[in-house]
Parts: structure tokens; sequence; C-alpha cells
């Protein structure tokens, strides 16, 4: 069941003086299984797009089909469509509001319609999913860290069993060691549950080392979509749109430039290092 947008625009403020067009023609195929990073500068048009996707917006022009079908059409149901493509809010407290962990879980498979046995297998199957801490299943939501609140409104998204998940900036605000622990956790669900995951982020290293498919918006466009490697081979471009490469990659280009035969298309740390060594054994 993939994902399908076809030529959709979305634009704000269409009847003022001063438009803002925040999706521009956007045509893509995200089917089912890939871990997609999605970049691009502040106001690119990443969040509007990533709204769409579970029909949260609704485009002025084009159209989204799910399951073969237009999202946008009357008749569609879009309940059903959010139990297979769940989104995760870059503030999770924007997502938690019941009284406690479990309850706030429960939500969205009661909404569902799941029995209670089944909803009590759901909210357990998601929370050890992200390795919630059991003895905080009862703890209030607002008594949480930030990476467990992370963790909590991932849980909630995941006891609906979606088949895409969308995480807007999932890491932002935690310390390196929380921002490690949630990339791993994505990347396992990804690799042991088989859900697409869509990760939008201003990391470039973390984009880098976990994702699959990048794909680059600037006003409102996807300007790049390709592998990692491809897409940061355009160092130039990308730092016209005011976007960085990883840091490994800016290091081993500097080394080159100064004289040091290294690879400059690494993109993570373990690669840096490796063709560093390698150069420096050549000396």
């Amino acid at each position: 069941m993939p994902l399908i947008l076809d030529h959709v625009t979305k634009v704000y403020n269409a009847d003022t003086e001063s438009p803002v067009r925040a999706l521009e023609d956007v045509s893509l195929t995200i089917p089912e299984g890939q871990f997609i990073g999605l970049i691009g500068h502040t106001g690119s048009g990443k969040s509007t797009l990533v709204q769409h996707l579970n029909a949260l917006m609704t485009p002025d022009s084009g159209s989204i089909y799910f399951n073969g079908k237009d999202i946008s059409d009357r008749e569609f149901d879009k309940k059903e469509l959010r139990k297979h493509v769940g989104l995760v809010f870059q503030y999770p407290e924007h997502q938690l509001f019941e009284s406690d962990v479990f309850k706030d879980v429960s939500f969205g498979p009661t909404n569902m319609g799941m029995n209670k046995v089944e909803v009590g297998k759901a909210v357990f199957d998601a929370l050890r999913m992200v390795n919630f801490p059991e003895e905080l299943y009862t703890s209030s939501v607002f008594e949480l860290s930030g990476g467990q609140k992370r963790r909590a409104a991932i849980a909630g998204v995941l006891a609906m069993k979606p088949d895409y998940l969308i995480l807007d900036e999932p890491t932002a605000g935690l310390d390196p060691t929380g921002r490690t622990e949630i990339l791993d956790m994505i990347a396992d669900l990804h690799k042991t549950a088989g859900i697409t995951i869509i990760l939008v982020s201003h990391s470039m290293e973390d984009v880098a080392r976990y994702v699959e498919r990048v794909l680059v918006m600037d006003h409102g466009r996807v300007v790049y979509d390709g592998t990692p490697r491809e897409v940061f081979s355009h160092d130039k471009k990308l730092a016209e749109m005011g976007l960085d490469i990883p840091e490994p990659s800016k290091i081993t280009k500097a080394l080159n430039e100064a004289g040091l035969a290294v690879d400059t298309g690494v993109l993570t740390v373990e690669e840096a290092c490796n063709t560093i060594y390698e150069a420096i054994k050549r000396r």
C-alpha cells in the first residue's frame, strides 16, 4: 500500500497579497518498508508535507493516494487512514493528555474500536517496542523526562499498529545519549517490525547514519531524492539552500584539500576513521 503524491500544491493565505506556496507541484511515491529522511531549511515545507500524508491537511491541487484511493475524496475514511499512517509531532506534550502513560497509549486503540483485552495487549506491545520502563506505566505523563515523553508519544501511535510512522524531529531538545537511544529504537522498529519510517530531521549526521533514502525540500519543492551518498554529494547546492553536509564528510573534504588522499564520499564517523587510517598508512 504505497503513499503516492501526484502534483500536490498547498498555498497558505491564498486570498491575500502575500500568499505562501508551502508545497509546489510535489510528486512522490513512498513504498512500504523504506527508512526515509526528510530534510530542508526552516520553512521549506517539511512539516506541511508530512501533515498531508495522514490527511491532517488537504492539498489545494493535486492528489494523494493510499491503497489506490484519493484521500481527499469525501467518502474516503480518514480515520482508517490514520490507523495506517501515524504521525508523532516534534513536541510530544502536544500528544500526551491522559492522567497516566498507560491510559494515554490506550487512547488510539480504544478509539479504533478494540475491546479491552485487545487494547491492553496493543498498549503493552507498543510500550515494550519503545523500551519504556515498566515501573512508569502508571506514572503521570507530565512527570516524564523528555526522552520518556518521546517514547510514550511514539508508543501511542504504535499501539494502532501503523504501516507508516512519521516522526517530526523526534530528538529535538534531547542530549546526545537520549538522541542516540531514540534513533536506535526507531531503527530497530524499522528492522524488526518492517514499519516504513519517515524521519524529519535537521541533523545531517543522523540522516546519514540511519536512513536509506533522503528527500530534500526547498521552497515547497522536492529538489533531491536519492541515497544519502547521492544527496550529500551535492554539497555546494545544499549550502546554497542553507543546508550542511555531515561533519565526517566535511572533515575528509578538508583533509583531501590539504593533501591527504582520503575518500571524500564518507558519511559516518566510522567511515571517516577508516579512510583516514588507510590514507596515513599509505604515506
